[in-house]
């Protein structure tokens, strides 16, 4: 190797201390520009993401509550369909004269009670007629 080789190999420190950098105003000026813009950006996407988000959440409780209100609806048309299979009267009887041991009714066993209509009321005439006295006696 020749010296000039060694020359270049050889690293040399320099103090750059003394040296005091100058602030670029516009530079500076610029950066916080595009900081401002970029988190405006950030803001932005961040608060579709969250309206897309909040959007699909709606939709899943939405369909969750259509599938309840579903099943609600086909345990009410059992349960009505329990009750009118409960209520008739082929059923009734049955239980009557199997578990209950009671029998039917003879001819001679029933009694036909008829409903009395009741009177009408007196005519509005004559209780005109007896307040018009009452009030001309009144009258001195």
């Amino acid at each position: 190797m020749s010296k000039r080789h060694v020359e270049y190999d050889i690293k040399r420190d320099i103090p750059n201390t003394p040296i005091v950098r100058e602030v670029d105003k516009t530079r500076r000026r610029q950066l916080w520009r595009s900081l401002g813009i970029g988190v405006c950006l950030v803001v932005v996407l961040l608060f579709s993401a969250w309206q897309h988000f909040e959007l699909l959440r709606h939709g899943y409780e939405l369909e969750q509550m259509e599938k309840e209100r579903a099943d609600a609806l086909e345990t009410n048309r059992h349960l009505l369909l329990d009750i009118e299979t409960l209520r008739s009267p082929r059923r009734i009887e049955q239980i009557a004269l199997g578990e209950l041991d009671l029998v039917a009714p003879t001819a001679a066993d029933s009694h036909v009670i008829e409903r009395i209509a009741p009177t009408q009321p007196p005519d509005r005439s004559v209780l005109a007629s007896r307040e018009a006295s009452a009030t001309v006696a009144a009258r001195p």
